[in-house]
C-alpha cells in the first residue's frame, strides 16, 4: 500500500513536467477548420468567419465588438494538427452560435489571442502541450448587407 502511493505521489509530481516539456506554439491554416467544420455539418454556412486582414463584401455593422472564445481538447498521443483543427472547429461551433444569438451572419476581425495577440490572414494559432491542446479567438460580430 505505502509503495503505491509513493508511486502514485512520484507520478503526480513528475507530471506538471511533462506537460510544459511538451508546450510549444503551432500555426496552421484556418480555411482548413472552417471547411472541415462545414463539411461535417458542425458549421450551417448561415455564418462567415474573416481572419484579421480580410473583410466581407458589402456594407459591415458591428453588433459586438468584444467576443473572445476559449477551448482546450485532449491532445495525449494525437498529431498537433489534428488536435488543434478539432479545437478550432469547437471555438467555430460557438462564434456561430454566438453570431446567431446576436442577429449577426459574420464574424470579422478574428485574431488568436493566448496571452499576445497572433493576427495572420491565413493562419490561427494552437498551443499544443502533453495533454491538451489549446485556441483563443477574438472577434468581432457583424451584419453584412
Amino acid at each position: 500500500m505505502k509503495a503505491k502511493q509513493l508511486a502514485l505521489s512520484a507520478l503526480l509530481f513528475a507530471t506538471p513536467g511533462l506537460v510544459l516539456a511538451a508546450d510549444k506554439v503551432v500555426h496552421f491554416p484556418f480555411a482548413n477548420g472552417v471547411n472541415a467544420a462545414t463539411q461535417s455539418g458542425k458549421l450551417d454556412g448561415t455564418v462567415k468567419f474573416y481572419l484579421a486582414g480580410h473583410q466581407p463584401d458589402g456594407k459591415v455593422t458591428i453588433v459586438n465588438d468584444d467576443i473572445e472564445i476559449t477551448r482546450r481538447t485532449n491532445a495525449f498521443g494525437k498529431a498537433d494538427q489534428k488536435t488543434c483543427d478539432w479545437v478550432l472547429q469547437s471555438v467555430l461551433i460557438a462564434l456561430q452560435d454566438e453570431a446567431k444569438k446576436a442577429g449577426a451572419n459574420a464574424v470579422v476581425d478574428i485574431v488568436s489571442d493566448f496571452g499576445n495577440v497572433y493576427s495572420d490572414p491565413q493562419n490561427y494559432e494552437c498551443h499544443v502541450g502533453f495533454l491538451m491542446s489549446g485556441v483563443v479567438l477574438k472577434a468581432k460580430l457583424a451584419k453584412v448587407q
